[in-house]
């Protein structure tokens, strides 16, 4: 694997890309920490250094989910504030209609059709920014009301003038940051080196790894009883290391249906006749449901502030939910269970495979052509999906489990990366970036990652697209990063500087 490693940087077109999407996550990562205009920065560093002297938790339950996707933007009240999520959402709603809506269902199938889809997911994805924008905009005149953001009024008024002007800027630049960080995916889709979108929600959940390395260390090492904590920081370590390798057994597993493909004679040559596969996943619906289950126990909390604020039963429904209750994760897990189903049931189509299969001349040994294939592919997948959503359900609830384990609270930041949502995408991430990168690795003669075999998975995604972004364009781009870092730098310097 090292060598493989090694061998990336001997592919001019590979070692590009990576230096390309390199080069953009660190404009993400400065991004996010570019404070809005008109609002007060000190006080947001006041807040955040006294942090560090308390549990420096990210929060559970939806607290948890606003700061995996933002990756701090919205602690820092930064033009990246919204993060990637409303792209999300509308590929979400799109996707759903393509599967609902007749005429969204057969443009996805012309020869242009994807083109105007994707147009249309990103004019949504902008009344989706300007609504949220204009919701954390309006919270940024109320402090006192923002979970994710706690105490931070009592170090000053976040904005000095909050005027209609300061209102509608605030709006803009958020919304604009939103489209560059859709810009940014979709430049590292076509010339850098995995799914663009991904890899900007990986970046954000693994900029909280260096804080919830610290915390775990001051919580077993420097906390009261060393020796007992000292050797639950082993187990954690060993759990983390199961959890991982589950949830990457997990997401590559799939159950192989054989299809054999009648022999067919056209002219002087004969077609068909071999066997082929037809993959069926397990987790089937990846990260969607817990997305879905966790956008939907979102709304409550806001419905109580808005109709009963003040009321004693509705201020610890409040708290349940947003805080990581119980209640959350019982209602969370129900929900990512029934989610699994229905997302398998929107995108899972057996009558149009088992059609394609019988058009094609294809059939499933032992299973007759048509509807009897449907209902095979069908039952197959129900089984395949009730394992799935299982994981998926106990994939949310693992991290409160572990914290229950080891003695750490439900809103730790160290548990964050023991499942749920940040796990499952990271481990996806990763291995989608190792498939393409073994791709082009066995493309020019070099081993891959693994010695026998290879990774399963999608191999053709590199060939689709354009080519790395030119050498020119790479060393401009890191030229102004390294200006950008000495500025930051040289700022930090004076500011701390005695006067």
């Amino acid at each position: 694997m090292i060598s493989a490693f090694t061998n990336t940087w001997k592919i001019p077109e590979l070692r590009d890309r990576i230096l390309f999407t390199l080069a953009l996550i660190v404009i993400i990562r400065l991004g996010v920490h570019i404070t809005l205009p008109g609002v007060d920065a000190t006080v947001i560093k006041t807040w955040m250094d006294s942090l560090k002297n308390q549990d420096p938790a990210a929060g559970g339950g939806i607290t948890a989910l606003l700061t995996v996707f933002s990756g701090g933007g919205l602690q820092q009240a930064g033009i990246f504030a919204l993060g990637i999520m409303p792209y999300i959402s509308a590929s979400i709603m799109v996707q759903l209609m393509t599967a609902v809506v007749p005429k969204l269902s057969r443009l996805a199938r012309e020869d242009g059709g994807r083109q105007k889809i994707t147009q249309y997911t990103r004019y949504i994805t902008i009344v989706i920014a300007v609504v949220q924008g204009f919701f954390v905009a309006k919270s940024l005149t109320n402090p006192e009301s923002i979970p994710y953001m706690s105490g931070v009024e009592k170090f000053g008024q976040l904005v000095p003038d909050p005027s209609y002007t300061w209102m509608a800027l605030t709006v803009i630049t958020i919304v604009a940051g939103t489209v560059l960080l859709m810009w940014i995916g979709d430049q590292i889709t076509e010339k850098g080196i995995g799914n663009g979108t991904s890899i900007i929600i990986t970046v954000n959940i693994i900029s909280a790894l260096p804080g919830a390395l610290i915390q775990a260390w001051n919580f077993f090492v420097n906390g009261d009883g060393n020796a007992f904590r000292s050797m639950m920081m082993v187990v954690m370590i060993a759990l983390l290391l199961v959890v991982i390798a589950g949830t990457i057994a997990i997401t590559q597993a799939q159950r192989r249906i054989a299809v054999q493909y009648a022999k067919r004679v056209v002219g002087r040559k004969q077609f068909g006749g071999q066997t082929q596969y037809l993959p069926l996943k397990v987790n089937y619906a990846g990260v969607m449901p817990i997305i879905f289950a966790s956008a939907v126990l979102s709304l409550p909390p806001m419905m109580l502030q808005w109709f009963f604020p003040g009321q004693g039963w509705a201020t610890k429904i409040y708290g349940e939910l947003v805080g990581g209750g119980t209640w959350y994760y019982v209602l969370g897990g129900i929900g990512i269970f029934l989610f699994s189903y229905f997302w398998v049931a929107m995108m899972f189509q057996p009558s149009q495979i088992a059609e394609d299969l019988k058009r094609n001349g294809g059939y499933i040994p032992g299973v007759r052509p048509g509807k009897p294939t449907a209902d095979f592919l069908d039952f197959t997948m129900t089984r395949l999906t009730f394992a799935g959503a299982i994981f998926l359900a106990g994939l949310f609830v693992l991290p409160v489990a572990t914290g229950k384990l080891v003695g750490l609270p439900p809103s730790s930041l160290v548990l964050q990366f023991f499942g749920g949502t940040s796990l499952l995408i990271m481990v996806g991430v990763v291995l989608d970036v190792m498939r393409q990168v073994e791709t082009q690795l066995l493309q020019k003669h070099y081993d891959g990652f693994l010695r026998k075999g290879k990774l399963k998975g999608r191999y053709d995604r590199l060939s689709q697209v354009s080519g790395a972004a030119p050498k020119t364009a790479i060393l401009y781009l890191w030229i102004v990063i390294a200006i950008l870092i000495v500025i930051g730098i040289t700022a930090m310097f004076i500011t701390k500087a005695p006067n």
